[in-house]
């Protein structure tokens, strides 16, 4: 089962917090604890997406995590409800994802963008993934109701797990999915060297879980799996500290190092699709938010993110100013402050 706190990051550091918690956190996330996500206000206009009248003026709270896919995404819902005439208040950039999700329990979010793996095993503390994403996402919906929560049709964005290994190393041992770690542990054991998170090396979604699920045991796990913070393990792989390293499937940081990903052949790691979830309150009074964000799902894929996260993480560009360009580029929004601007 997933531990409640320290959980994998970016994308599952989750609460484990009392009730008393929860309520004495509502008072500083309802009022001056949340600060404005973004100082850039992006100049938009209504493209493939209209204005909803219902929404015309309403205010409507925006949140997102503090890493770089929650931050580009976050902009993207904060530019679509613009697009469409709300109110909006951008407060992304939420340190922590249990400040997030109490914000949003307290109704210091109105909605977000979360991932359906993260809400199923971390937010509503469920000890099985479940492997198949519309029935994982279907779940999470039905138990996130009871807090209040309405969960929108996922993104085919799946921010998951993955092992990744420079392309002179899957060359080197031939290495293009998972099960090519346990041949490689018998030929070559001292080759089976692995960079992950601390957490990773011992949870049941981590290292033991994938010896079970593939057969295979690391041989001398003292030596050949070596622990370190999340941003250490994309350089240390590259820089060929080890063969494996732990990644986030969606991390701009493996295509801007030109990392390989190991397909998981025997789909082992949970999915985490990302979807819009809104407070139940909020969606009832504004349904039409569903056909708001039906079409930006759509396009969100795990591909489509990697290029935006690399363009913010590898690159440096603005988030906001990447989200912009992408809503543009897919022809949702007009802007003038994006290339071209969409005018055509």
């Amino acid at each position: 089962m997933r531990p409640v706190t320290g959980l994998r990051s970016p994308a599952l550091r989750v609460l484990a917090a009392p009730v008393a918690l929860v309520l004495a956190a509502t008072l500083a996330l309802t009022g001056c604890g949340l600060q404005t996500g973004s100082a850039y206000v992006a100049n938009v206009q209504p493209a493939s997406i209209k204005e909803i009248p219902a929404l015309k003026g309403q205010p409507i709270v925006v949140g997102s995590k503090d890493f770089d896919e929650q931050l580009v995404i976050g902009a993207i819902a904060v530019i679509a409800l613009k697009a469409a005439g709300a109110g909006v208040i951008d407060r992304t950039n939420i340190k922590g994802s249990d400040s997030q999700r109490r914000a949003l329990l307290a109704g210091g979010v109105d909605l977000e963008w979360e991932y359906t793996g993260t809400g199923w095993l971390s937010y509503l503390q469920q000890a099985k993934p479940i492997q198949d994403s519309h029935q994982q996402w279907l779940a999470v919906k039905k138990a996130d109701a009871k807090n209040g929560i309405t969960w929108l049709p996922p993104a085919p964005l799946d921010n998951t797990y993955a092992f990744a290994v420079t392309p002179e190393n899957q060359k080197k041992y031939n290495l293009h999915k998972i099960s090519d770690i346990g041949r490689l542990i018998k030929e070559n054991p001292q080759a089976a060297t692995f960079c992950v998170e601390s957490e990773f090396a011992a949870r049941p979604d981590g290292i033991p879980g994938v010896e079970k699920t593939y057969g295979f045991k690391v041989p001398n796990p003292s030596q050949n799996i070596q622990t370190m913070a999340t941003g250490l393990v994309y350089n240390r792989t590259d820089q060929g500290a080890c063969t494996f390293g732990e990644v986030f499937t969606t991390d701009g940081r493996i295509g801007g190092l030109g990392l390989k990903l190991l397909d998981d052949d025997r789909q082992f790691f949970p999915i985490y699709n990302a979807a819009i979830v809104v407070r139940t309150e909020v969606f009832q009074k504004y349904p039409q938010i569903a056909d708001l964000f039906a079409p930006i799902s759509k396009a969100l894929t795990s591909e489509e993110s990697l290029k935006l996260t690399t363009k913010v993480t590898v690159q440096g560009q603005d988030p906001t100013l990447t989200a912009l360009q992408w809503m543009v580029d897919k022809g949702f929004v007009r802007s003038s402050d994006a290339k071209d601007g969409g005018q055509t």
